[in-house]
């Protein structure tokens, strides 16, 4: 075969006309405090919505916690079983965070540690608008978003509200009585692919929050407001030890 690579770029081509054209993506996340509907956005961030949805057909999310939930900030989830461990994941992928879609309120974006390309299962919600806090600056990597809840953000309030505390690995800001994500199931009809095999991983760790308020960046597992924190150099907050 003497290009290749230009076939391969047909395909993918192809393979994302023919999404576009089924309509817009749509997941259904079923909690035990009600559910809510996410619409993706493949056309900004393509790598972090196919990242997503590839948990999604794998089950990925099935019994697994919103383990880190602070008022007015974020709810955070799809990495930790419901026995407080970490789920298995796949390979990191690169930060789409540059794609021009804004962390506000009731917008979803991939989690990540202190590194900008180390985001993998775990997403979060924006409970307020935090683009001052998450958006990316000449001087610093953002974080990425690829949806945006368009029903059941009561449903993200509520959990939001949850009292938290210490638990299990998480020293604060989980939920004291378990926020389960029953499932996740996607709602457009979008062909699935063959679903790769995941490799388990270490829990990823919370980064401290920057000094903008009201709180600090989603990570891996994501910061909590407080402080300005310390950075590695580049003005990304240090990851906090669990």
């Amino acid at each position: 075969m003497k290009h290749p690579r230009l076939i391969f770029g047909i395909l993918a081509t192809l393979l994302t006309f023919c999404a576009h054209a089924a309509g817009p993506e749509r997941v259904r996340v079923t909690t035990n405090l009600g559910s809510f509907v996410i619409e993706l956005q493949r056309d900004r961030a393509p790598l972090t919505v196919e990242n997503f949805l590839g948990y999604v057909r794998a089950g990925q999310y099935t019994n697994t916690l919103f383990h880190r939930v602070i008022a007015n900030f974020v709810i955070q989830g799809g990495g930790v079983g419901i026995d407080l461990k970490a789920k298995p994941t796949l390979k990191a992928i690169p930060n789409e965070s540059g794609n021009g879609l804004k962390n506000l309120r009731g917008t979803v974006g991939l989690a990540r540690a202190s590194g900008p390309h180390s985001g993998d299962c775990q997403f979060y919600v924006n409970v307020s608008d935090n683009d001052s806090a998450l958006d990316p600056l000449p001087t610093r990597w953002g974080y990425a978003v690829f949806g945006r809840v368009i029903e059941g953000m009561e449903v993200i309030d509520r959990i939001s509200v949850s009292p938290t505390g210490s638990m299990g690995p998480f020293k604060e800001d989980a939920p004291l009585q378990a926020v389960v994500i029953q499932k996740i199931e996607l709602l457009s009809d979008v062909a699935a692919p063959a679903t790769p095999t995941v490799t388990p991983t270490e829990p990823a760790v919370p980064p401290t929050a920057p000094p903008t308020p009201p709180t600090s960046p989603p990570q891996g597992e994501a910061p909590p407001p407080g402080p300005p924190a310390a950075t590695d150099g580049t003005g990304n907050p240090l990851p906090k030890q669990p």
